[in-house]
């Protein structure tokens, strides 16, 4: 299962030994825009601009670890497990149906995505409810210029994700412990959040398929696995939807899962976190630091609505 107890714990399953020993592996907090370049040609992705986002100024964490230390339970339950068992899979052709409440339904394919919005670089915190952290360069565009190009109607108040899933190739539910497909849900007016994305990329190269090749949203002022990869469906709704941990631990993961260092998990405490790569912990920051997404949460109780 995602979660172990806190005596379950050792520092080498947060941080991989070759992460913390060999520091000449840190990379660089910029990307190379030269790779950049050649990598996005390659792919067929558009020119990528840089923008604000840059997690304000922190180092971003080694690729080794952000490619090699990975939750994605259809390739497995263990951290290196999805960049092992990953590498087969086909992630070309692909489609992503966009449907519900809307007054356009559209299905795209893998150029025409590329074509919604300019694709921008964007380095963000990401707060694992498992206690550790990363800080991740994205590629990919925002989530509500997708949105706004089929129309949500006025009944549309949530938007529902849905990965792919094949059973020849990945877990069986037995196996994972969890319903397939994945299948997570925000508010409409949380996907609308600039901050929202649909990544398509990361480090100036193609999404690798153990981070959720081809496409895979990144909710980054909330926990981890709200952030669902290998999208093949986004459907607007007017009911809150279901969302796979959720429907597996409702005692644990609620359907905002906000990052919130003062509501702790049922097991232990959200209060700190390990960076990936770092010996010492530090404080987890409220919304993992991202406090324009506050107003959204205005007169809610984040405790209950965690």
């Amino acid at each position: 299962m995602l979660i172990r107890k806190p005596a379950d714990l050792r520092y080498s399953d947060i941080t991989p030994k070759q992460f913390y020993v060999n520091r000449r592996r840190f990379l660089a907090g910029s990307l190379a825009f030269g790779a950049l370049a050649s990598a996005a040609r390659a792919g067929n992705l558009s020119d990528v601009k840089k923008t604000s986002y840059d997690a304000g100024g922190e180092k971003v964490t080694p690729l080794d670890a952000i490619t090699h230390y990975n939750n994605f339970y259809e390739f497995g339950t263990g951290k290196e497990d999805p960049a092992q068992n990953s590498q087969k899979f086909r992630t070309s052709p692909w489609t992503l149906k966009v449907d519900g409440d809307v007054a356009k339904p559209m299905t795209f394919d893998q150029d025409s995505l590329l074509k919604i919005a300019p694709l921008e670089e964007r380095i963000y915190r990401h707060r694992c409810v498992e206690a550790w952290s990363i800080v991740v360069p994205w590629i990919g565009f925002p989530l509500n210029a997708l949105l706004k190009q089929v129309e949500p109607t006025a009944k549309a108040k949530y938007v529902a994700f849905e990965t792919f899933y094949d059973s020849k190739q990945m877990l069986s539910e037995r196996e994972a412990g969890i319903q397939f497909p994945y299948v997570e849900g925000l508010r409409l007016d949380e996907a609308m959040h600039p901050l929202a994305l649909l990544a398509v990329g990361l480090y100036g190269e193609k999404l690798p398929n153990q981070d959720g090749a081809p496409i895979r949203l990144v909710v980054p002022w909330k926990y981890g696995f709200k952030s669902a990869k290998s999208l093949v469906r986004i459907r607007l709704v007017e009911k809150q939807p279901p969302t796979t941990w959720n429907i597996s631990a409702s005692n644990e993961y609620g359907f905002y899962s906000n990052v919130n260092p003062k509501v702790d998990h049922p097991r232990w405490s959200q209060a700190k976190e390990r960076r990936l790569g770092e010996l010492f912990k530090r404080d987890t920051l409220m919304f993992n630091g991202y406090p324009e997404v506050a107003s959204l949460y205005a007169g809610m109780d984040l405790r209950k609505n965690y």
